[in-house]
């Protein structure tokens, strides 16, 4: 089974190096020019549709774009998967415009190379199976357990839903703090310095995952409604 990730971004560079130590013969493409960890081997826009497997690692906002590139060219048979942020909207492009005998596999690694350079054992994977064979859904299921993550199964509204009130506002109290320019102290407490971790594991993302993040997940427009709530209802008590 030929594996290529599709991507050599920050994450899918992690992501395909994690890959290695479970799926043999690790394979990776990116449009333009990158460098590629040494345990996955480069490969062209050819080779990377003969793969068995296609692990997409892209914007969220590029997914449909890049999903229109590939779906004449795809291995018949070949199992798509993508690992966005958001799971309702590519989930349905993916439906929409690879060929119907394509399988396909959403997931989304609760983790990126911030929170996950210490290891990532331990550590949860979304699982959402949509068009797949049993065979290859348990073979994946067993890879991504074999590398010690706690996968969970879930639909891909389940997953925005709670991503929304988890990733989503995250990564929204981590830009404000960004944008605040928080300094280390020597008096900071473990709750400050907690703050600071959060602003490190947000801001070192890319600028457009935060507004892929906002825009495409059709439940974060609901987290910052209440947000705005309580924060206005916060500042009304403090002048009471």
């Amino acid at each position: 089974m030929t594996v290529c990730m599709y991507g050599m971004g920050r994450f899918g560079r992690f992501w395909a190096r994690e890959l290695s130590r479970v799926v043999p013969g690790m394979q990776g493409y990116n449009r333009s020019p990158r460098e590629f960890p040494e345990e996955v081997e480069k490969v062209d826009f050819e080779q990377m549709c003969r793969a068995d497997v296609i692990i997409l690692s892209t914007a969220i906002s590029s997914i449909e774009e890049v999903l229109r590139n590939i779906a004449p060219h795809v291995k018949e048979g070949a199992l798509v998967m993508d690992c966005c942020s958001v799971k309702v909207w590519p989930v349905e492009k993916m439906e929409e415009i690879l060929p119907p005998e394509t399988e396909i596999l959403g997931t989304h690694p609760m983790f990126g190379p911030d929170s996950g350079k210490n290891g990532i054992k331990g550590l949860p994977l979304v699982f959402s199976p949509v068009r797949i064979s049993p065979e290859n859904e348990a073979y994946w299921r067993e890879r991504f357990t074999s590398l010690g993550l706690d996968v969970r199964l879930m639909t891909p509204d389940e997953h925005d839903r709670e991503a929304a009130f988890t990733q989503g506002i995250t990564h929204f109290i981590g830009r404000i703090l960004g944008d605040m320019g928080l300094k280390e102290s020597p008096i900071a407490t473990a709750g400050y310095k907690s703050l600071q971790k959060i602003v490190e594991q947000t801001c070192n993302d890319d600028w457009q995952l935060f507004l892929d993040l906002q825009n495409y997940n059709p439940h974060t427009e609901e987290m910052r409604s209440k947000l705005d709530r309580v924060l206005a209802k916060m500042i009304k008590y403090i002048h009471s």
